[in-house]
């Protein structure tokens, strides 16, 4: 049976079982809902519809009542329109009812309801006749004591009809549930087969198949690989997929021993194929530089006989023409040192004449035993095989060789000998005619020499003369070739004067559009950043109130939705920030500021920043720090911290499982050396941050420097990030004059290495030890993390100590605090913060306006000031409140979401007492405002 049937038997079954299970289901399930249409349609809506009787019935009877009692005969009879209509209601409800019922019982039960219904509504009428007719209080009284029977027993039989109702509705209900409880224990019955079988059949089909699986494996096993000409074959029992199996390997067993007996043959042939083309360039190197017939045979008989493994040999080559036609020996080998070969011989003669005649070669395996005996130190042996083969030239043999060895030539040597041959007739013709030329150049020199004897005497009157006028002319020529090159000369300068011209005037157009453009992009940097950061700041100030307030009545799910929305801004300013720090570093506009550095507590830095983070992931996190390594270093402290806390956040980021480390030592004086040369620091600092996260291939490890640049795609989508982390920390490197560089294997993780010098001086912009190493420390880089580029407030000791002070007081209570901004969200933002911490708030949406409430005579305790308004900017405007003498200590606090170079500076002489940044976090500006105010 084919492994196919069994398959589809075994599926039959399961499926077999799974159609029955269903079938039972769906049966089942029917009836269940056969069971509950009819308690919901039918039972349930009979019932209601009773209660709506009796409700209608009720509220008649108490219209009737009021109809009774009423002395207003107008309301009287309104009650009794309305006692009319439920009395339709009522008979449309008993006709739609008995058109429905399907028992007995329950028609006998409203057919009741109808009886009794109808003998009140008799007696209803006379009350509703008396009422009409006015008749006395006694009549109408004895009417309602009837009617009053009437209505109980109404109402009784109204009860009785909803009671057999709901006695069918629970009946239907016990039903439903009998039924619900049979499908479940049909189906754990249906299912315990269904699994007894499916396994009985899997169990069948694997057993039956294994077996034969194995014995293939076995046979597998046993293959050598490196041994491919005798592989081992499968015996085939079966006529299933598993037989099959075993033919196919079979045959590719047999195919495999063909291929590899090919492969051997075909290797063999192309080593064969060098030896001869190696021995063949080494022949035709030994050529090179021969001028006569005795070197090169002697040089040729000397390299080819060892190479063709003969221990005799001799070169014959051919003297005189027709009858007189000999092959004198030109050079011979012999291994003991003697002559070997007769002197010369003739076409037709021995051997070697007969080759001569014959122009083919020769191989003689049987040698005649006056051969001559090759002679070595320990004895004398005679050769087994000889041969011998002319060298032809254009048609013509002109040369022989003769060679003997102890063993028979080879297919290999003698494929070499013939090969030798074909270019040897060629170099003999050469070396032959080059010796003819230097005869007859000899010859030449002779009777040259006989004719200038002869022509000295005449030579000597004509010397003077021809001295003389080869001294005029050589001079004429002179001046020639110098008026010549002088005028070359000058055509050259000018051009090349017209081309430094032109080159100058086009470097001074582009150097002035190079100057525009950093110009524009400077300012559209700023407004870019104003435009961001403006929208952002409202944002990331209400949505950090309302996360952290409890008193707003906002659920815990919609604070959690508003620390959502903050951070997602924090996220959005981190990657506003990277960008334009990037952006600074390319136009010039971004300052680092050299100070002492404490490294004995970064570890510490490094540990509670970021242990914490590497928990949550499960991640071993470790910080060292060399004893050799200097406590006070001198770098920009914001900068080299940001480079450290990406590197960090991408090791952790990209780890799933282990450990990341940081290692702080001092960096080998040849290590740096190697790169860059390092006159003007005092000390080079190594990091080292090592995590066994997904790593970085090889080809990768260049581009992920650049911006915008991750691994691959997937990784983005895996870990999210914009590029943007690593190209920061090799730029923020190059100013602080170091470099990183990044060692890392996929799948292994990464070491990604930070060096920076101590430089108390700050970097030379002409020696810039990152520039010269640009091209040798290629880096590279993960996704980017979290930057965060915090706002830098100086708050000395004494500052510190007033705003403790302060804190157990409420500072801000009653501050009038004046907040200028052109932007609606900023400042409703502002003013909703400020006034939480108990400060009042006046608002202006430009200087104009802010300038007009201080000249209105406003007690102002701070001035909290937007520098990008309409009408009059935030720098003008602190320039006029300072020419004011009265206002000369007023703190203004300058707020500014261009945050671009020299920001801070302007501020600060346009008359800013202090200089926050948007977005604002409100903790930060708290605090400026408590240094301040207490000032």
């Amino acid at each position: 049976m084919s492994f196919k049937k069994k398959q589809l038997i075994g599926f039959g079954l399961i499926l077999l079982f799974l159609a029955v299970l269903l079938t039972g289901i769906i049966f089942m399930l029917n009836s269940i809902k056969s069971d509950m249409t009819e308690i919901v349609e039918d039972r349930y809506y009979k019932a209601q519809s009773s209660m709506e009787i009796r409700q209608l019935f009720s509220r008649s009877d108490r219209e009737v009542l009021f109809a009774v009692n009423e002395a207003n005969k107008k309301e009287a009879m309104a009650s009794l329109e309305i006692v009319e209509e439920n009395h339709k209601e009522i008979n449309a409800k008993i006709a739609e009812l008995s058109s429905i019922l399907n028992t007995v019982k329950a028609e006998q039960l409203l057919k009741q309801v109808e009886t009794d219904y109808a003998s009140y509504r008799m007696t209803e009428a006379d009350i509703v006749q008396s009422i009409k007719s006015s008749d006395s209080a006694a009549s109408q009284t004895g009417l309602m004591a009837d009617q009053s029977s009437k209505r109980l027993k109404v109402m009784e039989s109204i009860e009785n009809f909803k009671d057999y109702q709901e006695s069918l509705m629970n009946t239907a209900l016990s039903d439903a549930t009998t039924t619900y409880n049979d499908l479940i224990n049909f189906i754990i019955i249906a299912v315990s087969l269904s699994i007894i079988v499916i396994a009985a059949t899997v169990i069948w089909m694997i057993k039956s198949t294994s077996t034969n699986l194995q014995s293939i494996t076995q046979v597998i096993k046993q293959i050598d690989f490196k041994n491919l000409s005798n592989l081992p074959r499968i015996t085939v029992k079966t006529n299933d997929e598993i037989g099959e199996i075993a033919e196919s390997f079979n045959e590719m067993a047999g195919s495999l021993e063909t291929y590899n007996k090919k492969e051997k043959e075909f290797t063999s042939k192309i080593s064969n194929q060098n030896w001869v083309q190696t021995r063949l360039a080494d022949m035709a190197t030994m050529y090179q530089r021969i001028v006569d017939m005795e070197a090169l045979g002697q040089r040729f008989i000397t390299r080819l006989t060892p190479m063709m493994g003969a221990s005799l040999g001799a070169f014959y080559v051919k003297r005189g023409q027709g009858e007189h036609t000999t092959f004198v020996k030109l050079a011979s080998f012999a291994g003991n040192g003697e002559e070997a070969g007769r002197v010369e011989f003739k076409p037709g003669e021995g051997l070697i004449g007969q080759c001569i005649l014959e122009k083919r070669s020769q191989i003689i395996n049987h040698v005649p035993d006056d051969f001559k005996l090759v002679t070595t130190g320990l004895g004398e042996a005679k050769p087994k095989s000889i041969f011998i083969t002319p060298v032809i030239f254009e048609d013509e043999v002109i040369a022989v060789i003769e060679l003997g060895s102890l063993e028979p030539f080879t297919e290999q040597q003698q494929t070499l000998l013939s090969r030798v041959v074909e270019t040897l007739g060629i170099t003999i013709n050469s070396v032959q005619g080059r010796m003819e030329i230097e005869r007859l150049l000899k010859e030449s020199q002779a009777q040259t020499e006989e004719l200038q004897a002869q022509s000295e005497e005449l030579q000597a009157q004509s010397e003077e003369m021809q001295a003389q006028s080869e001294e005029l002319q050589t001079q004429a020529e002179e001046l020639r070739m110098i008026n010549e090159q002088l005028e070359e000369r000058n055509r050259d300068t000018e051009e090349k004067s017209k081309e430094l011209q032109r080159v100058k005037v086009s470097l001074e157009a582009q150097a002035e559009e190079l100057k525009l453009s950093s110009k524009y992009k400077s300012e559209f940097l700023a407004n870019m950043s104003h435009e961001l950061r403006t929208p952002l700041n409202s944002i990331l100030i209400l949505s950090e109130m309302l996360s952290d307030q409890t008193e707003t009545g906002l659920s815990s799910e919609q604070q959690e939705f508003a620390r959502v929305i903050n951070t997602s801004g924090q996220d959005l300013l981190s990657l506003i920030n990277d960008i334009l720090d990037l952006s600074k570093v390319e136009v010039g506009k971004l300052d680092v500021v050299f100070e002492e550095t404490n490294l004995s507590e970064l570890p510490d830095s490094l540990v509670r920043n970021f242990e914490h983070v590497a928990a949550k992931k499960g991640l071993d996190f470790t910080v060292k720090k060399d004893k050799n390594v200097p406590d006070i270093f001198f770098t920009d402290q914001q900068r080299f911290q940001q480079i450290l806390k990406n590197l960090l956040s991408n090791a952790i980021k990209f780890t799933e499982k282990g450990s990341v480390s940081v290692h702080i030592k001092l960096a080998e004086e040849e290590k740096v050396a190697q790169f860059i040369n390092t006159s003007g620091a005092n000390n080079w600092v190594e990091i080292k941050v090592t995590d066994t996260g997904i790593g970085i291939p090889k080809e990768k490890q260049e581009q992920i420097f650049e911006s915008f640049q991750q691994v691959n795609g997937a990784t983005m989508r895996k870990y999210g990030g914009t590029g943007l982390g690593l190209s920061i920390c090799r730029e923020f490197a190059k100013l602080l004059g170091g470099w990183v560089i990044v060692d890392s294997e996929e799948g292994r993780g990464s070491e990604f290495t930070l060096f920076i010098p101590s430089l108390p001086q700050g970097v030379n912009s002409e020696n810039n030890t990152a520039a010269q190493i640009e091209e040798v420390a290629a880096g590279t880089a993960v996704p980017s993390a979290e930057t965060n580029v915090e706002i830098q407030i100086n708050i000395n000791d004494e500052d510190d100590k007033i705003i403790e002070d302060t804190n157990t007081t409420n500072l801000f209570k009653n501050k009038k605090v004046l907040v200028v901004d052109d932007d609606h969200r900023n400042i409703y933002a502002l003013k909703y913060a400020l006034e939480r911490e108990g400060m009042e708030i006046l608002t202006a949406e430009n200087g104009m306006e802010c300038l007009e409430i201080l000249k209105n005579g406003y007690s102002i305790d701070a001035i909290l000031m937007d520098i990008m308004m309409p009408e009059m900017d935030g720098y003008e405007t602190m320039r006029r409140i300072r020419s004011e003498g009265i206002y000369e200590e007023l703190p203004i606090i300058a707020l500014t979401a261009k945050a671009m170079k020299g920001d801070r500076e302007k501020c600060l002489k346009a008359g800013a007492s202090d200089y926050v940044s948007k977005p604002l976090k409100m903790d930060q500006l708290l605090s400026v405002l408590r240094v301040w105010l207490t000032n």
